[in-house]
């Protein structure tokens, strides 16, 4: 038996070069009764906590490293002892949230986790943040894509360390080539699919950032 998902959805604010916005995030949970993989940990350790319940925590994977996906991560790793996964391209970001502490491992391309007999693989997707990463569970039909993808088009790319060329190329070759049925669970607002975002990619490009 897979995995099955899970979506918590926290509150709290984004701020980045001077700016704050209040948002809401998704916070995923693949996993079955016994242990979990927890993507992305923002604003509230709680309600994060609260959700998981006595399961193991195999990893804490976080996908880039604003903020408002980060923030609440290290606190989640005290009260779970799961190791932190980040994308070191991302690295700046982290130590301006938390520079007293250290993820545990780095998230590249290719990493692999295994929870609940299901795999995740990392996909490297810059543009949205340096370091920007998805997770493919192939077996699931899904791929979670923090703020690389959402439903309607990519992700903001007018601010520091963004890039939206690179974010239209990293959709382009490395997610929209995935299964059309594809369940695209992002890191804010509504799933997608696959199929239902590749019509509009020259539109993307066309409005720009």
């Amino acid at each position: 038996m897979s995995a099955r998902i899970e979506r918590v959805v926290t509150s709290g604010q984004f701020s980045l070069d001077g700016g704050t916005w209040d948002v809401d995030n998704n916070v995923w949970l693949v996993g079955d009764d016994e242990e979990v993989l927890v993507i992305d940990a923002p604003h509230d350790a709680d309600t994060i906590a609260e959700a998981i319940g006595g399961r193991r925590v195999v990893a804490i994977v976080l996908t880039h490293g604003h903020n408002d996906h980060v923030n609440a991560a290290v606190e989640l790793r005290e009260r779970t002892g799961a190791p932190i996964w980040f994308p070191f391209g991302d690295h700046m970001l982290w130590t301006a949230e938390h520079p007293l502490e250290e993820p545990d491992f780095d998230l590249v391309a290719g990493t692999r986790f295994e929870v609940a007999g299901t795999v995740l693989t990392a996909i490297a997707t810059p543009g949205h943040s340096p370091g920007s990463t998805c997770l493919y569970a192939e077996q699931l039909g899904a791929v979670f894509t923090g703020d690389t993808l959402f439903n309607g088009g990519p992700g903001a790319t007018g601010r520091s360390f963004s890039s939206f060329e690179t974010i239209i190329d990293s959709i382009r070759d490395r997610l929209l080539v995935l299964p059309e049925d594809t369940v695209v669970h992002t890191g804010h607002g509504d799933d997608t699919r696959i199929g239902d975002e590749k019509p509009h990619l020259q539109e993307w490009v066309d409005r720009g950032h």
